[in-house]
């Protein structure tokens, strides 16, 4: 059956709610979207419930304005700040020979139990890096194959309790219920990867407003997570103190003139004049060369955490295509450059997400990649096999089975072709043709193989006898 979804990305600047379903040909229809600026929430955990409840509940309100549609699901992200990733593996024997979703479900359950869970802790994701089966070499996907033992390693993502029922509790007060978590950087890397950097591996780094995650993918799985509290309004923050100027004129300052390249002569001579706090009716000069020197700082700090978390993490060496940066500070002039000597030349590339296509708002922002990737993990088809937070399997669906059976009743290749409204037109024409008691009209059994050609001589035996 075709739900509708509500899909909520908690951020720490702004909170963006979309209401979708997929149409018949599986392609996810956008109903309503909503943004409002978040207010409770900082760097991606909930300090206040009251406030935080409140936000959400506006812009959900924001996004039900252009749709009558009763929601059946609700995904929400949630930030790496309060996670953690632990590695793990399982195996069962497979009776029949044949693997089955049933035995999918039942090793990626064994794996779970097999991991090692800090008790205040809870699943959020249980995601196949690969499978084998007998001594067979690594299988992206087993189902429908034969062996007689099916192993798996997966990568277990956690969280703490306490934060997760902390967003349960600002959702129920906005009369919300929550059914799936899913992790930010996770989403976020869905939206943002084409199909070779996905099976190749690649980072992705997306610098938010107050954080900044990353995450590591390969092999169509995730491998790795992390997260920096550290993120574009620190340096909002470092030029009002390095500058002594009000936080607002310090952003506009950021947003016009950050740049990352260096510096032309022009460029290191010129000039901005900037307010004094406590004193804005004076103003100060000071050159953008100084402007640059403390962007630069802090962007170099932030990436080369993240290099340095990569390398103890042992996750460096296998970066396949490189990084990927995402999120609002992605826009600042010479980001590439910088994460290219970071990284040691690495390739980097800035990416906006996958733009689904609808009559509210473009989806090609960079601050949109978490609520894309929100969208694609719960109604893309041909997804992989995973746990998720209920620690239920997430099943594929197949695209071309668009015709349920209905009634019990077997349809035939040439009625899946014929839209539904025109079946159920014959189907009751065909009902009151036989209501009526034409007798003229006689529905005949289907007649098997053996019996065919002797009940065919029969019948012209007796059309020979009348004439």
């Amino acid at each position: 059956m075709n739900k509708t979804l509500l899909a909520i990305d908690i951020g720490s600047a702004n909170i963006t709610a979309v209401i979708a379903r997929n149409n018949l040909d599986y392609q996810i229809n956008i109903l309503g979207t909503g943004s409002y600026k978040s207010d409770g929430i900082n760097k991606g955990v909930i300090s206040n419930i009251e406030l935080a409840s409140k936000c959400i509940k506006e812009t959900v309100l924001l996004a039900k304005r252009n749709t009558t549609e009763q929601i059946d699901s609700t995904v929400v992200s949630i930030s790496g700040a309060y996670t953690k990733g632990i590695r793990s593996s399982g195996s069962v024997n497979i009776p029949n020979g044949l693997i089955t979703e049933n035995e999918i479900n039942q090793v990626l359950q064994m794996a779970l139990y097999n991991a090692t869970i800090i008790p205040e802790y809870e699943v959020v994701h249980v995601i196949p890096i690969f499978f084998k089966i007998d001594d067979s070499a690594d299988v992206e996907n087993p189902l429908n194959m034969n062996g007689s033992r099916l192993e798996v390693s997966v990568y277990v993502v956690t969280a703490k309790k306490t934060s997760l029922t902390n967003i349960k509790s600002a959702l129920k007060i906005a009369g919300i219920n929550v059914n799936n978590f899913v992790l930010d950087g996770y989403a976020t890397a869905i939206s943002i990867l084409d199909e070779q950097q996905k099976k190749f591996g690649a980072t992705v780094i997306n610098i938010g407003s107050t954080t900044t995650e990353y995450v590591c993918y390969k092999g169509t799985s995730l491998i790795y997570e992390g997260f920096i509290p550290v993120g574009s309004n620190h340096i909002t923050n470092d030029l009002s103190v390095m500058l002594h100027t009000p936080p607002i004129a310090a952003e506009k300052i950021k947003t016009e003139y950050g740049n990352l390249l260096a510096p032309t002569e022009e460029f290191a001579n010129k000039k901005i004049r900037t307010p004094r706090i406590g004193d804005e009716k004076n103003s100060s000069e000071v050159s953008l060369e100084h402007v640059q020197t403390i962007i630069h700082a802090r962007v170099e700090e932030v990436l080369t955490l993240i290099k340095n978390n990569l390398k103890k993490s042992g996750i460096h060496e296998s970066l396949g295509t490189g990084i990927v940066i995402t999120g609002g500070m992605s826009k600042l002039i010479g980001i590439k450059d910088l994460a290219t000597l970071v990284f040691d030349n690495l390739p980097v590339k800035i990416s906006n997400p996958v733009n689904i296509k609808n009559g509210y708002i473009s989806f090609e922002d960079e601050k949109m990649a978490t609520i894309v990737g929100l969208l694609l993990y719960s109604l893309e088809p041909n997804r992989n096999f995973e746990l998720d937070s209920n620690k239920n399997l997430i099943k594929k669906r197949k695209i071309e089975e668009k015709v349920e059976k209905q009634d019990n009743t077997v349809l035939t290749e040439e009625q899946k072709e014929k839209p539904v409204q025109q079946q159920k037109e014959q189907k009751l024409k065909q009902e009151e043709h036989v209501n009526k008691g034409d007798h003229n009209t006689t529905i005949l059994p289907t007649i098997s193989k053996d019996k065919k050609g002797k009940g065919m001589s029969k019948f012209w035996n007796v059309i020979t006898e009348w004439f």
